[in-house]
């Protein structure tokens, strides 16, 4: 079955080219047919010659170009609108085949969204931000020691599985020059989101924050795990007020709660370090709730958050 060329064989015909052999040559070092490597330097060759990045970006240029064509313009805008609601190009291409049988790949996604910067748009700007990330040095700070601390080790079994809702993972995100900050909550199985804003990182403040975001689903919540900060000192108060189990992670263990790092970064996209959280309203906060709780995700079978927790359907992301 023919497949495309890749940028490696492009660049391995370019090398072969230098080193004088013909296109036959080069068809069986690279166990192409002839034809094949005489169509890919006719077509894709520059004023300079045959160069492989050029010919690579050519060439997916011409098959983004009559991929496209085939796409109705009516399917182009209702991309646009997912995108404005921050979903990312796989979730949109996994959600529009299983729920609306139309078939966009991710990769024409993300060409038509450089398309659209290239000729001026904002498309760009909802796409998720990936950062490199850094190996940290040195010592890390003593956060001091919680009373009566119950360890991740004596978490039932079922909690890793992710089989019942009402497993919890908390976490909070700090704000410019460490003004204000946000609670956020995740629950495991439906990865629903909760956050809730603090003036000040105290045990008190963020004790209540849990208690209104969580009392009033607490028929769902039958376990929390953070980890060792000074703000979970309230712990205690927290089990009791939602008839719940509290667990801590092991110190400097943040994979023990994954799903909670990788959500605190969905909402780093929303509230960036740089961000004065001062400056916060409850309607954003609002609004990036409702994001993250209704764009599906592919660990959920292409459903939303909201869907596995509450059965509501996610028709917010097409009303508008």
């Amino acid at each position: 079955m023919y497949t495309q060329l890749t940028q490696e064989e492009r660049y391995q015909i370019h090398a072969l080219m230098k080193a004088g052999h013909s296109q036959s040559e080069i068809a069986d070092i690279l166990g192409r047919h002839k034809a094949t490597i005489s169509r890919e330097l006719r077509r894709n060759c520059g004023l300079r010659g045959y160069r492989p990045k050029q010919a690579h970006r050519l060439s997916v240029e011409r098959r983004q170009s009559k991929a496209q064509s085939r796409i109705a313009n009516d399917h182009w805008s209702l991309v646009e609108r997912l995108l404005r609601k921050d979903w990312s190009p796989e979730q949109i291409s996994l959600w529009l085949r299983a729920e609306c049988d139309i078939r966009i790949s991710h990769e024409w996604i993300y060409q038509y969204v450089l398309h659209n910067k290239s000729t001026g748009g904002d498309l760009y700007r909802h796409l998720r931000c990936q950062k490199q990330r850094r190996k940290r040095y040195g010592s890390y700070s003593r956060r001091g020691q919680l009373t009566n601390r119950v360890s991740i080790d004596e978490r039932p079994p079922v909690v890793d599985r992710r089989s019942r809702l009402g497993d919890w993972e908390l976490d909070t995100i700090i704000g410019k020059g460490h003004k204000q900050a946000i609670v956020s909550l995740t629950e495991r199985k439906s990865r629903l989101t909760l956050i809730h804003k603090v003036e000040h990182k105290t045990a008190d403040n963020v004790t209540h924050a849990i208690l209104a975001l969580l009392n009033p689903i607490a028929h769902h919540v039958h376990t929390l795990t953070s980890d060792n900060g000074k703000e979970f000192a309230g712990h205690e108060r927290i089990a009791k007020g939602l008839g719940a189990r509290f667990y801590f992670a092991h110190p400097y263990a943040s994979w023990e709660r994954g799903l909670n790092e990788n959500t605190n970064g969905l909402i780093r996209q929303y509230f960036p370090k740089h961000r004065d959280f001062t400056t916060i309203t409850q309607s954003e906060i609002n609004e990036v709730m409702e994001k993250l709780n209704n764009r599906p995700r592919k660990c959920l079978g292409i459903k939303t958050p909201n869907q596995v927790f509450f059965g509501i359907n996610p028709t917010v992301a097409l009303a508008s």
